[in-house]
């Protein structure tokens, strides 16, 4: 795993949303690792619901969630102008789940989370996306 050396800054915001507390917690202690500032949901209303939304550079999100799915949540956070990068995380996407998530722009990570890949991929996005933030 690459380590990207960036400092735990609100400038480096990620957002994780899932509704399993190992892997949220997981997620955090291996995002902060690599130098990310991260701020975790265990549902999409829970981030819905925020008073103001936090400016992040990237969202991470689990497709399969109590409530609204992560696709449709990003979708919702499109709709209220939050243009930061997405990742979706799932197991098992169905065709419909990949067409829907390429037609927005949306890449899916599939779990298990192994190796370095969505490291990779959310450095990609905030590289793709140096000013998307919200």
């Amino acid at each position: 795993m690459e380590n990207y050396n960036l400092p735990a800054t609100d400038a480096n915001l990620i957002i994780v949303v899932d509704d399993d507390s190992a892997v949220r917690n997981s997620l955090k202690f291996s995002l902060e690792l690599e130098g990310f500032a991260v701020r975790t949901y265990a549902c999409g209303e829970d981030l819905l619901n925020e008073a103001a939304f936090p400016s992040c550079r990237c969202l991470v999100v689990d497709e399969k969630l109590p409530g609204i799915s992560g696709i449709d949540l990003i979708a919702r956070l499109r709709g209220q102008k939050v243009i930061a990068p997405a990742i979706l995380i799932t197991t098992h996407p169905s065709a419909t789940l990949r067409s829907r998530a390429a037609d927005a722009g949306i890449p899916i990570v599939e779990k298990p989370l192994l190796g370095g890949t969505l490291f990779e991929c959310i450095h990609g996005a905030m590289i793709s996306s140096p000013g998307q933030r919200y």
